[in-house]
Order: structure tokens, then C-alpha cells, then sequence
């Protein structure tokens, strides 16, 4: 199978004609995209076509109009876009910007100074070790079950969302008690402290909430008596375009649209009334109250006095005064990390929160429809979701689903999570109790509530939140419990040694062999820990000073007085080294002589942890992509980064790194790679044409601009230094398809049953969906009883089970076909289906299978994983909150590199050969019901099945016959999904027109004169994701065409399809895309 390079110049080209370089700049930073600007450019545009034509512009020549619409809209333009730079700036929380390419300590924005940590961190890179991978949600949330049940002394939980009733085991029916709100009512119960903080979402829109119609009115009155009516008039327009353009962001764009699917309400209150000894608190308030806010800000203009000069420029100062007079504004950043830390041992961590939509298995089935066994269903209420379709809905109702199971697909999810124990969990309970101690001090101390208390512990000295003066140090307390430190457990008092940089070429305890073994050298045992030197030993040997009795007395006083001096000299470095970190190990443990090597790194800053900027896993991303020796493998949801300064307005320059690395293996003749996986849509929008989906396409152009449009991207650097990129760098998505089985299956059912299946299914969801504090007697001390809320549903039941039994066609062996591209799963060609073949055809659905993972693979040594997606949200510190571990696991890997040996990381390699035979079909698909070790918390070891053909195919992922299977598999994939589904983005579609033929005209909605804005559209032809009929013969031959396709699929890997709109303006330039909104969607 031959490797396939597309060698399209546009797929690392610039498609549109630019200006030079210089131009081009000054063009862009003037350009405001926003209503104004957008305004401005159409009325002077129209007028200059006018005048083209020789048609004079109304009202006078075309000097004059021109200028006096070029004065009004300037103004107002002007306003508008030093608005949105102010307030990019305001929200970003900093002054000056920086590049960000640094991993020193120094930053212009004042990072504090860690500089006795690698990467600039706050935490110091720890042996002694033990860390577990997870891939996907299945294995990972039965391991937290299992430490949430054993659970005794206390659970801290940190997570962008958490939802109470999801359960860490399926299907539901047969693990009642293993709901989350569940187990920590039982853990509660025990003794168990519980203390979770969530993301507080905004609740409602700012400028509707708080600003109009009354605050420009205000403002406008403010003018001076004596103001010219033109200039009263031009300030009313600009305060009233101002405002409006605003209020129409809040209401239109879908990523600055506070009404954000999770609900912490609901999280806080349906767990904290479990118990009182859960804790939950929700960060960050993003503004104050109303009466606060607006008397505020009335009072900071009540001594401004207005000019006709000043009163042009009142709509930016209005707003500045706004959002900018309080440093508690916090709007669109969000606390992103997930944690979880049991009795302060045993740590889970990575990409999976523990909330709807997450649970998942390894060949990720995207249909549970059940017409013989409502009981097998494995997604209940709103668990079964496809935001693509429909994002989740009013999720305090959880029971409730308004996707239909019997149409629609849900939406798999792939992510990877890590368990650890061991000093490094020291660290993330550090981090942990700060974030605490900091909501706790500024907003729930004045609450006075006995059921919120600080956290105590040491201070962090490298530059963490300071405790209050008496506050109690050396250990946790809270309440009448005391929990040590790993040092003060462990006894281990001495201090560590200085940590080092990733360096390839070396050993150390925090980084592992490389170079040497390609070329065949003996593998150096691993180093001792840091011990006292041996000085008498050091003095008496002989190496290095001769070999003789007689040369070592000829040189005694001279060696007993050099080494006096080195003797002092080392005591001294090792006293200052022991001062500096003896306060930091008597927090979070000291370094342990077996183990793993980790170290953990975050992104946080004043808003979100009460501490100056830190960006330390942007800082490991750069260093270890520019210290790698063979490859670079990354999973993320986001792919934004910057090459150059002049790429704004993304600011990481992780982009920059990948670039260098690239040319320096070019230009010395290396084989060298780069693989990147991301979901082929990274936000959750509908149909791509849609006015609702311009915030995902803003995402989509600032990520085709990373990767290979725009001027500055990774593949146009590197095609501009003579090189093609399509050797060096790659880009892939993931996509799956499923058999919904419904259709005559249910219709049966129903006539048999004579009860809906929906309304058996959702008192199936009623059931299982039951609020964990309820009791089944009453307060009359009568048991109640729920049969009869149920009766359709064990009606159904009993009906279902007589028909169709345990086995044959109608049982629930064939409600998902998604083993059928895994290892080892049954030919699509040779599953069963009792139905007519049209409904068989229409029972196909497909869906990009949605990458949320954030990990980073070099060499096969050394991996980067947690919450922290590859844009300047996560990595730039200031504005999401966001933690990471760095694994550098030193048990060697007999493995091969380019078909040479080589010695790998087994952490590392095992994680990235579980991942690569996932995507290419080469493991057996996952059975929730038979747990195996990989479903164990840290302490059972990962299982995997080394020397197995499958792991022979993907042990060295530079050899040409696994690059060959790679490529070859993602675009036969590709092709078959394609021909089947039609699905977008597709490299076919590159213009709005190529979409309306390639996919508009089967799944989209349009009038008959195709306008999809209509009021009352057409429907669609199929529904969403569902096969494309027109590509097959009618009847049973179709279905065997369409079959022959699928069988084709392996795995649920595909190409990134780097060609999608290249000839277009994916954004749009408009409302939703402007020097302020520019910021959020990076």
C-alpha cells in the first residue's frame, strides 16, 4: 500500500493574492472585523462603484459624500476597533504581550520566579513514581469508582463540568450505585470529606443584563447643554451602534454566548444537598451585582467633562469604563482542569471530565437503540447526545433527551487520562489547596457557612498563594481531620537534586537514553539517587591521580588542601541547595530512588489562582518538540499557534517550535515526524453554513492559518525554505459509523406491546435517573411506590423478552455494529438484519468520532498529558486555568526507531502503540462488562500484548511499512466514507458552491429558491449523517454496494482534509469576528 502525499500546491499554499509582507501588516492592524468596519467598507464600496461607474454618489459630488461618510463610519470604526483591542487586553489580564517563546523564568508579565524548576513551573520534576494510562472514558471512570469506593479520609474533585448523575459504570441498570452523586453520598456518609470547585458559567448575557437601553441614554446626557447638534448626533449613533453591536455578539456568536450547556447550579446543590459533608465551589464570579456594577460605573463618569473633541471618542471610553474599572471582570476564561486526588494518594488526571458525554469504549458505538432490552441501553437521558446535532438542554433535567435515539447518532468521544500516586501527587494537592484557599477567601469566607473551611497547608514558596498569618502549615486539616504530607509520611527529608531539562543526549533521573542506542552502545543503568558524598572514599582512590602508593603521597598536602577547598565549596552548594528546597520538600515530599520520573506544569495567572502568571506546559511543549530526535505525536482538540510575532492575534509559539524542528532535520537529510490528530470539526456547530455555526468556523480558519494558510503557517514556513512539508508534518481526524436498529424492529414492538417505545425509554431514563437522596419511604413514613410511574416500562419489558429471548436476530447482540472495523469484529457483509434492506440502508449512520484528548508523545519517551488544549486559551496562562503532567518513565523498551533499535519509554511507547492500533482497527473492541487490568487504578499495572502481530505493525512508527499502513488506511477511510456519507469538512470542498453540491443539497435545509436563511426552509433530504442513497444502486443491490464500502473501513482513522473552503473566507468577516472576539476563539 503505497504512502499517498498530496501534492496539491494549495494544500501549503496561500490561495488568495496578497500585498507584500509590510503592506499586508499595516493593512491588518487597522482592519477592525466588526459592524462598523463591515458598514464603513460597504457604504464607501458602493460609493466608489458608483463613482467608477459615472454615476455620481447622491447629495453632491463624490468628494464630499465620500468624506462625510468616511468622517461618520471612521469615527464610529474608530471607536469600535480601539474597543475591542482595549477590551482584548482588559479580559486578557496583562499589559504588554509576550511572545511566549521563552522557558526561562523571565516573561515581561511578570511570571514569578521559579527558576529552580524546570520549565519555569511551580512544581520541581519528582521520582518515585507509579502513573497508569487510559484510553477513552470506559476504563478510566471504573478506575475512579473504584477509588471513590475506597475512598476514607477525603475526595477533591476539579473539573470544568461535573454531572451528578453520570455513571462511571454501564450499562446503567446493572450499576445503580455506581452513579457519581451515588458514591459520594456513601463516601459522605463513611466520614468522607468532599470537596469539589467547577466552572461558573456565565449565566446571562453582559451588555443586556447590565447596559441597555439605559446606560447609553445616560451617557448621551451627559453632554454638555451648549454641544453642536451634529456632534450630539454622532455621539448618540456611535453610543447606540456601540451598544447594539454588543448586544448582537452576546445574542449571535455562539462561543461568547453565556448560556453555556453545564449547569454548576445544578451540580452545587444537587450534591451538597446529599450531605454535609460536601463542599462545592463554583469559580469564578465573573461580575459583580447589578447596583455594584452600575453605580460604579456612573460614578466614575460623573467628573468627566465632555468637548466636542471628547465626545467623538465616548463610546470607547464608555466601555472601557465598563469592563475595565474592576479587576474582578472576568467574562470568557474558564477553569479547564481535571482532578481528582483520593485520601491524597492515589491522583487521576488528563482530558476526561467527569460529566455527560464522556463515557465512552474503544470502538465507540454511536447508536443504542434497544427495542428487545431497554435494560441494555448504555446511554440514558441526555447521555445519549450528539452536539453536532443537539447540544445538551436544560441538563438539571437530566432524564430529559430530546435527540431521538431512533434517528440520530450520538457523538463518540475520544480522550486519554492518567492515574498516579506517589510525591508528584504532593504537587497537585498543592495546587488543588491553593485554588481553594483562594475562592475560599474571596467569595465564601463572608458566607460564614460551617460547611465551607480553608484548607490548610505550607506555602508554596515558588510563588504560590500566601496563607494567612496563624494559619495552620506542614499539614492538610480541615474540621477535626489532619492529613500529613508525603514527606512527613515517608520520613524522606533530604533534599533534591536540581532538576534538568529535557536533554535527549543525556541520562539523568528526569530524562531518558537516546541517541547512543541507535547506534548500537551499551544502555547505562539507571543513576543512583542524589546521596551524600563519600569524601574519604573520593580522597583515597586512586582514579584519576595515579595509580601508585608513591605518586599519591608526592602529591598528599597539595591534594589535602585542594581538597579542603573543594570539600568547602561542595558543603556550601549543598547547604544552599538544601535551604532553598527544604520548605518546598517539607510541602510536597522529596525525591524517592525508584519510580517515575514526573513533573507537573499549569497554565493559571491572578483570576484564576490568585498568582502571577504561569505557562510552564507551553514552556514543555516547545522544549520538548525542539529536543526531540525522531518524532512528535499529538492529540488535542485544538490546533492554534503562531510561527511568527507578525501572526496575530495568536500569541503561542509552539507553531514556531515545530518549524524549527522540522528544518533543522530537513537540511540535515533526517527523517523526521510530526503527527497531529484533531477532530475534524472543533466545535460543536451543525450545519457549517449556518449563521450559528460562525464562532466554529472563526476556530477553523485561526486553525488553517496555523496549519497551512495564511502566510505564516507551519507548511508554508517550511515550503518557503525550499522543503515540503507533506514529508515532515501531517494533520488526521477521526470518524466512525454505526446501525441504528430501529425502524420495523420497534414498529413490531409497539404492535405487539401496544406501548410507544419512546415512552417506555423514557421511564427506563426516569428509573435509572432516580436523585441519588431519594428515599423510598415518604415523609409519612409510607413506602411509596413507583410500579405504576413504570408500568409501560415493565410492560414493554415483559413483551420484549417474550419475542425475542437472549439470542438470534431480535436480541441486542446486533444494536451497534461498531466492532465491525476493530480487531477481530464480524465482516459489516456478514451481520445480520432482519428488516427490509431500504430501512437496513437508512439505519447507517456516521459521525466524526470527536478528539478531546491533550497529549503530546516524543520518541516514544517522554509524554505530556492533561487538560491543556494547543491554543492560547490553554497555554498562554492568563486566561484558562489548565494542569499537565510530564511522564518520563525510565524502564527501557526494546524497540525500533527508522528499523533500527532502539530503546524506548515503556510508559510512553505502550501509550502511543494503544493509540495508533485504536485509530487503525487493531484492538479487539472493548467489553464494559468484563473489566481487565487496564480498568484498575494505578497499583494493577497496564496490560498489553507485547510481540503480538498488531504490536509488531505499529512498534516503529517510522518505518516505511508502518507510515505506508498509516497513510493508507486514513485515506482508504477517507474515500469510503466519503462515497457513503458525504461528510464535511471534505478536501472536494473548497468552495461554498463545492459545499451546497457535495453536502448542502442532501443534509442542509434550504427554500426552493436556495436561500437557507428562508423562514420556512425545505427540509432536508436525508437527516443528519445518515447515507447518501443517489451513490448506490436501488433495493438489495445497493445495500451490498454500500456494504462492499463499509467493509473497506478499518479502525476510525482519516485524512484531515487540508483543502476544506481554501478558497474562501471560512470566518466571515462580520459581527462575530473582531479585535475583541479574535481572543476568545484562540
Amino acid at each position: 500500500m503505497a504512502e499517498r502525499y498530496n501534492e496539491d500546491p494549495l494544500a501549503y499554499g496561500d490561495y488568495h493574492e496578497r500585498p507584500q509582507r509590510g503592506e499586508e501588516e499595516a493593512e491588518y492592524q487597522g482592519e477592525d472585523r466588526g459592524l462598523v468596519g463591515d458598514t464603513f467598507r460597504k457604504f464607501t464600496g458602493r460609493f466608489a462603484g458608483q463613482s467608477a461607474q459615472g454615476s455620481p454618489p447622491p447629495n453632491g459630488g463624490p468628494g464630499q459624500s465620500s468624506g462625510l461618510v468616511s468622517g461618520l463610519f471612521g469615527t464610529l470604526h474608530g471607536a469600535v476597533h480601539g474597543l475591542g483591542s482595549e477590551l482584548q487586553q482588559r479580559i486578557a489580564g496583562r499589559g504588554n504581550s509576550s511572545s511566549h517563546t521563552h522557558t526561562d523564568p523571565s516573561c515581561n508579565q511578570g511570571i514569578h520566579n521559579a527558576s529552580q524548576n524546570r520549565f519555569s513551573s511551580f512544581a520541581a520534576q519528582r521520582n518515585g513514581n507509579d502513573v497508569k494510562w487510559y484510553v477513552d472514558g470506559c476504563g478510566y471512570m471504573w478506575a475512579v469508582s473504584r477509588a471513590l469506593e475506597q475512598a476514607r479520609e477525603s475526595i477533591w474533585i476539579m473539573d470544568w463540568w461535573l454531572s451528578p448523575e453520570l455513571y462511571l459504570r454501564r450499562p446503567p441498570a446493572n450499576n445503580e450505585q455506581y452513579r457519581i452523586d451515588r458514591m459520594l453520598q456513601a463516601a459522605a456518609q463513611r466520614g468522607v470529606r468532599v470537596n469539589i470547585i467547577v466552572y461558573k458559567e456565565v449565566t446571562q448575557a453582559l451588555t443586556r443584563k447590565y447596559l441597555s437601553p439605559t446606560l447609553p441614554r445616560y451617557l448621551h446626557s451627559l453632554l454638555p447643554r451648549h454641544t453642536d447638534p451634529f456632534t450630539s448626533t454622532l455621539s448618540g449613533l456611535g453610543l447606540a451602534a456601540t451598544f447594539a453591536s454588543l448586544e448582537h455578539i452576546e445574542s449571535r456568536n455562539q462561543l461568547m454566548d453565556p448560556i453555556l450547556p453545564v449547569c454548576s447550579s445544578h451540580t452545587k446543590h444537587a450534591l451538597e444537598n446529599l450531605h454535609p459533608n460536601i463542599a462545592v465551589f463554583r469559580h469564578p464570579d465573573h461580575l459583580p451585582d447589578a447596583p455594584t456594577l452600575q453605580a460604579s460605573f456612573i460614578s466614575s463618569l460623573q467628573n468627566m467633562s465632555l468637548s466636542a473633541k471628547t465626545a467623538a471618542t465616548l463610546p470607547l471610553d464608555a466601555l472601557k469604563a465598563v469592563y475595565g474599572m474592576n479587576e474582578d471582570v472576568i467574562l470568557y476564561w474558564a477553569h479547564h482542569e481535571k482532578l481528582c486526588i483520593v485520601d491524597g494518594k492515589t491522583a487521576f488526571m488528563g482530558g476526561l471530565d467527569l460529566c455527560y458525554g464522556r463515557w465512552d469504549l474503544n470502538q465507540h458505538p454511536i447508536a443504542d437503540c434497544h427495542p428487545s432490552n431497554l435494560d441494555a441501553t448504555v446511554f440514558p437521558g441526555q447521555e445519549y447526545n450528539n452536539a453536532r446535532v443537539l447540544d445538551f438542554q436544560d441538563v438539571s433535567h437530566w432524564q430529559n433527551n430530546k435527540l431521538d435515539r431512533q434517528t440520530s447518532s450520538r457523538m463518540g468521544w475520544s480522550d486519554i487520562s492518567v492515574s498516579l500516586r506517589g510525591p508528584v501527587v504532593e504537587d497537585l494537592r498543592a495546587h488543588f489547596v491553593e485554588r481553594w484557599n483562594f475562592i475560599y477567601n474571596e467569595k465564601y469566607d463572608v458566607r460564614k457557612d460551617v460547611r465551607y473551611s480553608r484548607l490548610a497547608f505550607n506555602q508554596n514558596e515558588a510563588g504560590a498563594y500566601q496563607q494567612r498569618p496563624g494559619s495552620s502549615t506542614g499539614s492538610y486539616t480541615q474540621g477535626p481531620q489532619s492529613y500529613q504530607t508525603y514527606s512527613q509520611r515517608s520520613g524522606s527529608g533530604r533534599p533534591s537534586p536540581e532538576p534538568q531539562a529535557y536533554r535527549p543526549n543525556q541520562w539523568t533521573a528526569g530524562s531518558y537514553p537516546q541517541a547512543e542506542q541507535e547506534h548500537g552502545q551499551s544502555y547505562p543503568p539507571p543513576p543512583s539517587s542524589s546521596r551524600d558524598l563519600d569524601f574519604e572514599q573520593a580522597e583515597g582512590d586512586s582514579r584519576g591521580f595515579g595509580s601508585s602508593d608513591e605518586g599519591r603521597h608526592h602529591h598528599r598536602d597539595h591534594l589535602d588542601q585542594g581538597f579542603d577547598q573543594v570539600r568547602g565549596r561542595i558543603n556550601d552548594g549543598i547547604q544552599r541547595m538544601h535551604n532553598e528546597h527544604e520548605h518546598h520538600h517539607q510541602v510536597h515530599g522529596g525525591y524517592q530512588d525508584a519510580g517515575i520520573p514526573c513533573q507537573i506544569v499549569r497554565s493559571c495567572s491572578k483570576w484564576s489562582h490568585g498568582v502571577q502568571t504561569e505557562h510552564s506546559i507551553q514552556n514543555a511543549y516547545i522544549d520538548i518538540i525542539q529536543r526531540s530526535q525522531h518524532f512528535v505525536y499529538m492529540e488535542n482538540q485544538f490546533f492554534i499557534t503562531a510561527t511568527l510575532d507578525a501572526q496575530k492575534p495568536v500569541r503561542n509559539k509552539i507553531g514556531a517550535a515545530i518549524v524549527d524542528r522540522i528544518l533543522r532535520a530537513a537540511r540535515a537529510g533526517e527523517k523526521y515526524k510530526v503527527i497531529v490528530i484533531i477532530p475534524a470539526v472543533p466545535g460543536f456547530a451543525g450545519d457549517l453554513k449556518d449563521d450559528a455555526s460562525l464562532g466554529t468556523r472563526a476556530i477553523m480558519e485561526f486553525q488553517y492559518n496555523s496549519i497551512n494558510r495564511g502566510g505564516y503557517s507551519i507548511m508554508e514556513q517550511i515550503a518557503n525554505a525550499g522543503f515540503d512539508p507533506m514529508q515532515y508534518i501531517r494533520f488526521y481526524n477521526l470518524r466512525n459509523y454505526d446501525r441504528i436498529n430501529s425502524g420495523a424492529s420497534v414498529r413490531d414492538m409497539e404492535q405487539n406491546t401496544g406501548i410507544s417505545f419512546n415512552a417506555a425509554q423514557q421511564q427506563y431514563n426516569d428509573a435509572v435517573e432516580l436523585p441519588a437522596g431519594y428515599s423510598s419511604q415518604g415523609d409519612d413514613g409510607q413506602n411509596r411506590d413507583f410500579s405504576m410511574n413504570r408500568q409501560d416500562y415493565h410492560q414493554y419489558q415483559q413483551s420484549a423478552q417474550r419475542m425475542g429471548g437472549q439470542q438470534g436476530p431480535r436480541s441486542s447482540r446486533w444494536d451497534s455494529v461498531s466492532e465491525c472495523y476493530m480487531l477481530g469484529g464480524l465482516d459489516i457483509r456478514s451481520v445480520p438484519w432482519e428488516n427490509d434492506p431500504a430501512s437496513e440502508m437508512d439505519a447507517f449512520v456516521s459521525e466524526e468520532l470527536y478528539v478531546h484528548s491533550k497529549v503530546l508523545i516524543a520518541d516514544d519517551r517522554v509524554v505530556i498529558c492533561g487538560s491543556a488544549n494547543l491554543n492560547d486559551r490553554s497555554q498562554n496562562g492568563d486566561h484558562d486555568s489548565e494542569i499537565a503532567i510530564i511522564v518520563e518513565d525510565p524502564t527501557p523498551l526494546e524497540s525500533y526507531m527508522n528499523g533500527r533499535p532502539w530503546r524506548a519509554s515503556k510508559f510512553a511507547a505502550t501509550l502511543r502503540r494503544q493509540l495508533f492500533r485504536k485509530h487503525l482497527g487493531l484492538l479487539r473492541p472493548q467489553d464494559m462488562d468484563r473489566p481487565d487490568p487496564n480498568f484498575e487504578p494505578i497499583g494493577v499495572p497496564n496490560a498489553y500484548d507485547f510481540g503480538s502481530k498488531e504490536d509488531s505493525l505499529v512498534t516503529d512508527p517510522l518505518s516505511d511499512g508502518f507510515l505506508s499502513r498509516w497513510n493508507g488506511t486514513a485515506h482508504q477511510n477517507t474515500l469510503a466514507f466519503g462515497r457513503v456519507f458525504h461528510p464535511v469538512p471534505h478536501d472536494d470542498v473548497r468552495t461554498w458552491k463545492d459545499y451546497e453540491k457535495f453536502y448542502g443539497g442532501f443534509m442542509g435545509k434550504s427554500d426552493k429558491g436556495g436561500d437557507e436563511r428562508a423562514v420556512h426552509p425545505k427540509p432536508a433530504k436525508y437527516q443528519w449523517g445518515h447515507v447518501v442513497k443517489e451513490n448506490f444502486s436501488p433495493g438489495e443491490q445497493g445495500v451490498r454496494e454500500m456494504k462492499d464500502v463499509l467493509s473497506s473501513i478499518r479502525g476510525t482513522l482519516v485524512e484531515m482534509p487540508v483543502l476544506f473552503l481554501i478558497k474562501e473566507d471560512i470566518a466571515q468577516e462580520g459581527m462575530s469576528l473582531n479585535a475583541f472576539t479574535e481572543e476568545v476563539y484562540t
